[in-house]
C-alpha cells in the first residue's frame, strides 16, 4: 500500500493529512497561527509561523499513522492564494505575509487598471485589478517599503514558499499564480507585457508549472525536522480552491462545488477560456492541465454567521459547549422554526466589502426591514438566506457564462448544515450534494501528487475511484417560489446604497 500526503495552508489553521492510495485519511493534524491587522483594513501573517504549522503537522501525521516514510509517494501542497512572500538572497523572509483579505491596495490597483487598461487586463489576466490580488502588493511596498523591496530577490505564494523550505526550490503553479494579476491565464504563462509595463523584474517571479508535475523532492534539512524521507516528490499543487475541486471531483465540464467558508466560492470547471468581461468572476487555470475554472468569491459567507454568532449567540455558544455540541447545531435549529424570508427581514452580507458580484470594497452589511417584532432568530435566518442570495447572484453570472449544468457539490463549514444546503438548492433550482470525504483540499493536494508520481493514470480516473456522493438536496419547488420575491428585492438594495457607502466610507 502506498500513501500520499496533502498539507493545507489555510487562513486559520494548516492542516496535513496522510491518505491511503484509496483516498481514505488515515491519520491528520493542524495547527493554528494568527493574523496580524496592523491596521483597520490590513491582514498580515509571518510566513515562520506556516512553516512551523507544517513541520510539526507532518511529524504529527507520521507518528499517529505508523506508516513507513519509505511507502509515502508523493506530497501535494494547496493553500491560500494571492499572499505575498517576499524573500532576499539568501531566502530568508523580508516582512511579514500581505494575505489575501487585506485591502490596502486600492490606489495601486488603480495604477495597474491605467497603466495597462481595464479591458487589456482582463484579456490578459483574465480578471480586473484587486485589492486581494498579489500585483497590487508588490507595487505597495515597492512605494512605501522601497528598501526592502531593493533587498527582494524571490516573490513566492504561501504555499509556494512552503514547498521551497521542503525542497530548496523556488516554483510558482498554474492555479495559483492565476490569482496574481501577473499570469497570461489564456496561455499559462507569465504575461510579459504587464511585467514590463508594471516595471516588475521578471526574474523575481519563479517558473511555473502544471499543479500535478513535481516541483521539487525533500531535502536531507527539511527531512529531519518533519520525519520524511529525503528525497520524497513534492508536486506543485493548487491554489486552496482549485484543490478542493480535485477533491470533490469537480475535473469535467459542467461540473462545480459550492463552498461556505469564511468566504463563499462558487467553482466551475471549464474546458475552454471563459472570461466575464465586467470581472464579476474569476477565469483561473485550473489544476487540471489544459483546462480552466471559472469562480466566484464573496467575501464573507460563513463569515457572516460566525460574526453573528460571536456577537450575539453566547447563549448558544455556552450551551453547547455544555452538551459537547457544535454552537451551530442549535443557530441551525433555531433559524430553521423561522418561515422563508424571515418575516420581511433581510441581509446583505458584506462585512468586509464584495468582491463577487459586486467589486465593491466600500460595500457593508445591513439588515433591511428590522422591526419590533423581530428576534435574533429571525436575524439568524436573514443572515443565512443573505448569504444565500449573493450565492444565487454568482450562479447566475456563471450560468449566462454557460459554464455551469447538473448538481454542484458542497463543501465547507456551512455545507455541514442540512437547512442552508436546502436554501441553496431552492434558490440553485438544482441538486446540491456533500462528498463523503471532507477533507476537500487535502485530498485535492494528495491526489495531485499521486498522479504527479504515477500513482494514478490521471486526474480524471483518480477522482472517479476515490471521490464518493453524499447526502443529496433536491429543490422544493414550493419553497423556490416563496424565496423568489424575496431574492428579486435583495437585488435591488445594494444599487440604491452604492453612493451612501461611498460617503460612508470617506467620513
Amino acid at each position: 500500500m502506498k500513501y500520499l500526503i496533502g498539507t493545507d495552508l489555510g487562513t486559520s489553521a494548516t492542516k496535513t493529512v496522510l491518505f491511503d492510495e484509496n483516498g481514505t485519511s488515515i491519520a491528520s493534524a493542524s495547527i493554528a497561527y494568527p493574523l496580524h491587522q496592523p491596521r483597520n483594513g490590513w491582514a498580515e501573517q509571518d510566513p515562520l509561523d506556516w512553516w512551523n504549522a507544517c513541520v510539526s503537522t507532518l511529524r504529527r501525521v507520521i507518528a499517529q499513522s505508523g506508516v513507513s516514510t519509505a511507502d509515502i509517494a508523493g506530497i501535494g501542497l494547496s493553500g491560500q492564494m494571492h499572499g505575498l512572500v517576499m524573500l532576499d538572497e539568501n531566502g530568508e523572509t523580508l516582512r511579514n505575509s500581505i494575505i489575501w483579505c487585506d485591502g490596502r491596495t486600492t490606489a495601486e490597483c488603480a495604477e495597474i487598471t491605467e497603466k495597462i487598461g481595464a479591458r487589456r487586463l482582463i484579456e490578459i489576466t483574465a480578471n480586473p485589478a484587486l485589492t486581494g490580488f498579489t500585483a497590487g502588493k508588490i507595487l505597495w511596498v515597492r512605494k512605501n517599503e522601497p528598501e526592502l523591496y531593493e533587498r527582494c530577490r524571490h516573490i513566492l505564494l504561501p504555499k509556494d514558499y512552503l514547498r521551497y523550505k521542503l525542497t530548496g526550490e523556488f516554483a510558482a503553479e498554474m492555479s495559483d499564480a492565476s490569482g496574481m494579476n501577473l499570469l497570461d491565464v489564456p496561455n499559462r504563462r507569465w504575461s510579459g507585457e504587464v511585467l514590463e509595463k508594471l516595471d516588475i523584474d521578471p526574474a523575481l517571479l519563479p517558473p511555473v508549472r502544471e499543479s500535478y508535475e513535481i516541483a521539487g523532492h525533500i531535502t536531507a534539512e527539511s527531512a529531519a525536522l518533519t520525519g520524511l524521507a529525503a528525497g520524497t516528490p513534492v508536486v506543485g499543487g493548487a491554489g486552496d480552491n482549485a484543490a478542493a475541486a480535485i477533491g470533490t471531483g469537480v475535473v469535467k465540464s459542467g461540473k462545480a462545488f459550492v463552498t461556505i467558508g469564511t468566504s463563499g466560492v462558487i467553482f466551475a470547471h471549464s474546458d475552454r477560456v471563459t472570461i466575464d468581461p465586467s470581472g464579476r468572476v474569476h477565469t483561473f487555470c485550473s489544476a487540471v492541465p489544459g483546462a480552466w475554472t471559472v469562480m466566484s468569491c464573496t467575501l464573507s459567507a460563513g463569515g457572516s454567521l460566525q460574526w453573528f454568532r460571536n456577537n450575539f449567540c453566547a447563549a448558544e455558544i455556552e450551551t453547547a459547549a455544555g452538551l459537547g455540541k457544535d454552537p451551530y447545531e442549535l443557530t441551525n435549529g433555531q433559524a430553521e422554526r423561522i418561515p422563508i424570508g424571515a418575516d420581511r427581514l433581510l441581509f446583505l452580507p458584506y462585512l468586509m466589502g464584495e468582491r463577487s458580484p459586486l467589486l465593491d470594497a466600500d460595500a457593508r452589511g445591513v439588515f433591511f426591514g428590522l422591526s419590533a417584532m423581530h428576534t435574533r432568530q429571525h436575524m439568524l435566518r436573514a443572515v443565512m438566506e443573505g448569504v444565500s442570495y449573493s450565492q444565487r447572484q454568482c450562479i447566475d453570472v456563471l450560468r449566462s457564462m454557460g459554464v455551469l449544468t447538473g448538481e454542484i457539490l458542497a463543501t465547507g463549514g456551512g455545507a455541514r448544515s442540512p437547512l442552508w444546503r436546502q436554501m441553496l438548492a431552492d434558490l440553485f433550482e438544482c441538486p446540491v450534494a456533500t462528498v463523503e470525504n471532507s477533507e476537500g483540499s487535502a485530498l485535492g493536494a494528495a491526489i495531485l501528487a499521486g498522479v504527479g508520481t504515477g500513482l494514478y493514470a490521471n486526474l480524471s480516473s483518480a477522482c472517479e475511484n476515490i471521490i464518493k456522493v453524499g447526502d443529496l438536496r433536491r429543490p422544493v419547488a414550493a419553497n423556490t417560489e416563496a424565496y423568489e420575491p424575496y431574492y428579486r428585492l435583495y437585488r435591488e438594495i445594494y444599487p440604491q446604497l452604492t453612493r451612501q457607502f461611498r460617503k460612508l466610507a470617506a467620513l
